[in-house]
């Protein structure tokens, strides 16, 4: 019995989801556990595409990670980042190919600002080889598993927050 609460606490400490539910013509909404909210379009609209996301979350793991192990020394003085792709269609189906993540960022003058510059090239090697758990899923390639199941009571409705319908037509430029 302890056995399995142990288990279980485990299995919960590690797991992360989302609910997402429809909100209009190829729009939809993401919610998190905390009450996140984040629309996702299909390339008709200012909606990121799920592409689009999958890149700011490459870039996005990498800059929090990054953050906190320069940060550690000095915070930045700037810091800008750019994620990119090449969307493919080949043999292996949709995928994306040479993804790259390139961070620019600056630390201020001084000792904390030289350690944090000294520590940049580590970092950003621990950041691509084990840190960033978006960068390394990625890298690994865990398979994912669509299905479909009974979800009612388990999603928010689409009219609880702000993220309203905008209309869209033609066929998306990415997804």
């Amino acid at each position: 019995m302890a056995e399995e609460q142990a288990r279980q606490q485990g299995r919960h400490e590690t797991l992360r989801e989302i609910d997402m539910v429809r909100i209009g013509d190829k729009r939809y909404k993401a919610t998190n556990g905390r009450g996140g909210v984040l629309p996702i379009g299909g390339g008709n609209d200012p909606d990121f595409t799920p592409v689009e996301l999958l890149l700011a979350a490459l870039a996005g793991c990498g800059a929090i990670d990054l953050d906190y192990l320069t940060g550690k020394r000095a915070p930045f003085a700037s810091f800008a980042a750019h994620a990119s792709g090449h969307k493919v269609r080949d043999e292996g189906g949709h995928h994306l190919t040479g993804l790259t993540v390139t961070f620019d960022v600056t630390f201020p003058e001084g000792e904390g600002g030289d350690a944090a510059r000294d520590s940049l090239a580590r970092s950003v090697q621990q950041i691509q080889d084990r840190l960033c758990t978006v960068g390394r899923t990625v890298t690994l390639g865990d398979p994912v598993q669509y299905r479909t199941g009974d979800l009612s009571g388990a999603l928010l409705e689409p009219s609880d927050d702000s993220v309203a319908e905008r209309p869209t037509s033609g066929e998306p430029s990415s997804s």
